[in-house]
């Protein structure tokens, strides 16, 4: 039996992640990116978790720093990426990204310019319908919906604090901001 690259490559990054505890591991554009996972981090991820769970029908499910394979020169691991419970239940190390419905990045200060710029379109040309982007730095969640080849065509920036609602397939969500931790160490707008 033989291995594929992509399975090769997905082994070597697991390795990589063992290695360096406390850093989530992905592929951007051709380079591997190292993030620290800090409390805030993981804190804001569970949180919407615990939201949408309430929210969305059971045959979604939900992964967190799961591998989703775009190109040769991407390989994404979500926060958190809401695809069919079916899949879910297969227990895989990596999917397709076609099964994702809505993708939520969390910010850190190593991921800005992965989580505005370069995901954004590469999530939006794979035609996932929505994108939620939590920033703990700016104390702010931005949605982006409408995908298209170049980008997504509607986006919407609103502070923590009040409700955030999503109209989505999987239905309307809201997502209360006002508990979403912010990064201690981020100089904050006045």
């Amino acid at each position: 039996m033989t291995i594929s690259d992509l399975d090769r490559l997905h082994s070597q990054l697991s390795r990589l992640e063992d290695m360096f505890p406390g850093y989530r591991t992905e592929i951007v554009e051709g380079d591997i990116m190292m993030s620290p996972v800090k409390p805030h981090h993981a804190e804001t991820i569970r949180l919407v978790w615990n939201a949408l769970r309430e929210q969305v029908a059971d045959e979604w499910g939900f992964t967190s720093g799961v591998a989703f394979p775009f190109d040769g020169d991407n390989e994404f691991c979500p926060d958190l990426a809401i695809i069919p419970a079916s899949e879910v239940a297969k227990n895989e190390g990596a999917y397709p990204p076609d099964l994702i419905e809505l993708v939520v990045e969390v910010v850190s200060k190593g991921s800005i310019r992965r989580d505005y710029e370069v995901k954004p379109r590469r999530y939006a040309s794979r035609g996932i319908a929505n994108y939620l982007i939590l920033d703990p730095l700016q104390a702010q969640a931005t949605t982006l919906w409408n995908p298209g080849p170049e980008g997504y065509r509607g986006r919407d920036t609103i502070p923590y604090g009040p409700d955030l609602t999503l109209d989505s397939a999987l239905g309307k969500l809201t997502i209360a901001t006002g508990r979403f931790p912010v990064d201690p160490k981020a100089p904050h707008p006045a």
